[in-house]
């Protein structure tokens, strides 16, 4: 049994993350992880999404060129593509542009996520119901169903959110479409074990990615034991583990990384 561990232990593969348009947000750490593990990275990114939110959109080129800043092996590169994942050819489309970038497609992390517009259950519309479920859940079924059909092995990853464990009050939307990869996880690692395909799902817990007020920021520190919100890099680390041989043992799970969150 050969104990050493290998410092660029994704040297020679290729990992696309959607849902990386910003420098604070957790698909960029997980990005500059991969790339410093030694991936080539497709960097998926719609910032029309993120120019309406309070903590508004970066620059595109500012983002591609902080993860290629991470990279760690000289024959790795850093790509990009813009696309509406609302879009229900967009995935497919993302995917297929990876690989022609670099001619395969190891790992894929799904983290795009629409957030931000929720409510409280009486004011669910279909409109708001379906705007959710199109991005957090439609469109990471459809990403993996794109890379499952590239025939594996790989490794793929859902991002959930805390809502299997304690109420998000007024994210009713949100809760059902990131509830959904959750439920969905163990029936996709079951469907894709036989072609070396794992499927895991990581809830990050609360993320400082700037999008809370002070009031509330100050509110949710409090309740981790350490006094403070996870960075993006928190879960980054773990997704970035996962896609690592050391994991080729584990899939089908929900991983939490919350650092002792307080519900």
């Amino acid at each position: 049994m050969d104990l050493g561990r290998e410092p660029l232990p994704l040297r020679g593969r290729v990992a696309l993350v959607t849902g990386t348009s910003r420098r604070a947000g957790i698909g960029y750490a997980i990005c500059r992880r991969l790339a410093a593990y030694g991936a080539s990275v497709f960097v998926h990114h719609f910032t029309p999404h993120d120019a309406t939110r309070s903590y508004g959109a970066d620059a595109v080129d500012s983002v591609v060129a902080g993860v290629a800043e991470a990279l760690a092996d000289p024959d790795a590169a850093v790509r990009d593509l813009s696309a509406d994942l609302s879009d229900p050819a967009a995935p497919a489309r993302v995917v297929d542009a990876a690989v022609a970038a670099f001619g395969r497609l190891d790992i894929l992390v799904c983290n795009q996520a629409r957030s931000g517009s929720d409510g409280p259950l009486s004011a669910q519309t279909p409109e708001l119901l379906d705007a959710h479920w199109t991005v957090n859940a439609r469109a990471s079924i459809l990403l993996a169903r794109s890379f499952a059909a590239l025939g594996g092995p790989g490794r793929l990853v859902f991002m959930t959110s805390g809502q299997n464990l304690g109420p998000m009050r007024d994210e009713v939307a949100y809760a059902a479409s990131k509830g959904a990869l959750w439920s969905l996880t163990a029936t996709l690692a079951d469907e894709l074990a036989d072609s070396g395909i794992t499927v895991n799902t990581v809830n990050p817990g609360p993320v400082d990615t700037g999008y809370a007020p002070p009031a509330a920021h100050a509110a949710v520190a409090a309740r981790f034991p350490a006094g403070r919100w996870g960075e993006p890099d928190d879960p980054a680390r773990l997704i970035a583990w996962l896609a690592t041989d050391e994991a080729r043992w584990i899939t089908g799970q929900v991983l939490n990384t919350e650092g002792g969150f307080r519900r």
